[in-house]
């Protein structure tokens, strides 16, 4: 499969880190023989020079027409969540919608998306600091703030600056496989699934130490995901009751104790189908899921195939049943 052809938009006054965000996962940054790079162009309104709150300028030499070529287009920034998007932009992302292109909104790009049109009646998610601002503006999208970001398939979008670093690592993940967006992460020295939402940022300025309780439990969950796991005996091995664990667990990180075991089983199985030669019933043992059948309900409610599809299409290797 060859690599798609991404377009990223941009605009005066822009972040260089967002626009930056979408090169450093997928583009030629990538040392030779990570993953094949994706070719990226830089677009704006009208081609031409561009200023940045960089206080430097770059030099955009694509257009909006530069769109009408793209498989994914990325609009990574927009500079004020309460103006319009200009309708040329509106109407260049529809267009790209409707024919096909994977429409990705990051942080206060998500605002561009709603203006078009194209998020009304789906989920979404953006910067926490602007929710009421969006909700306000666009009713007619389902808002999930607690999310870092929200896959709609041909839609997606992803919350505030470093998150865009994890939408892009999905997307990867979802398009080459697992295997190559870990290696990437590990060369940007990211996480390749945070587990958590943006609750985990709100008010909450200081990171948790090492030794935290639940730290320790969450980390030490994740080495056994092979074996059962049940509220009362997580929060027993942090020594808290259920109800202060359960509530301290989705502060930190946005997310319930069940719904986070299976995101961690998920990837795991995704490494494994990837990476050996097991069959699904030694892989749904291994993540945590049981049966394979259980592992193959939650592939296609989180993934939209089986793990039979997922491992030919991204190992190569012969489909185990």
């Amino acid at each position: 499969m060859s690599a798609p052809q991404v377009a990223v938009l941009a605009f005066e006054g822009i972040s260089p880190f967002h626009l930056a965000v979408p090169s450093l996962v997928w583009g030629p940054e990538a040392p030779t023989g990570d993953m094949e790079p994706w070719p990226i162009a830089v677009v704006a309104v009208e081609p031409g020079r561009l200023a940045t709150s960089g206080g430097y300028a770059i030099d955009v030499p694509a257009g909006l027409d530069a769109l009408t070529k793209a498989d994914i287009v990325v609009v990574p920034w927009w500079s004020d969540p309460e103006a319009p998007t200009p309708s040329p932009v509106a109407a260049a992302l529809r267009a790209a919608h409707e024919r096909g292109a994977l429409v990705v909104g990051l942080c206060l790009g998500v605002f561009a998306l709603a203006d078009a049109g194209i998020l009304d009646g789906r989920a979404a998610t953006t910067h926490w600091k602007w929710v009421e601002t969006f909700r306000r503006r666009f009713p007619a999208v389902e808002l999930r703030p607690e999310e870092l970001y929200v896959d709609e398939g041909d839609v997606v979008t992803g919350a505030g600056a470093t998150a865009g670093i994890d939408t892009c690592l999905h997307l990867l993940a979802r398009t080459a496989g697992q295997v190559v967006a870990n290696g990437v992460a590990r060369r940007i020295v990211a996480a390749p699934h945070r587990p958590g939402g943006q609750a985990q940022f709100i008010e909450l300025p200081v990171p948790a130490p090492d030794n935290d309780p639940l730290t320790q439990v969450m980390s030490w969950a994740q080495s056994q995901l092979d074996v059962p796991h049940t509220i009362d005996g997580l929060a027993a091995r942090a020594h808290m009751s259920r109800s202060t664990f359960t509530r301290s667990f989705r502060a930190r990180t946005g997310t319930t104790v069940h719904n986070w075991l299976v995101a961690q089983r998920l990837a795991r199985a995704r490494h494994l189908l990837e990476t050996t030669a097991f069959g699904i019933d030694a892989i749904a043992a291994q993540s945590g899921f049981g049966t394979p059948a259980r592992l193959r309900e939650h592939f296609a409610a989180a993934l939209g195939t089986t793990p039979t599809r997922y491992r030919v299409e991204f190992s190569g290797s012969a489909a185990v049943r």
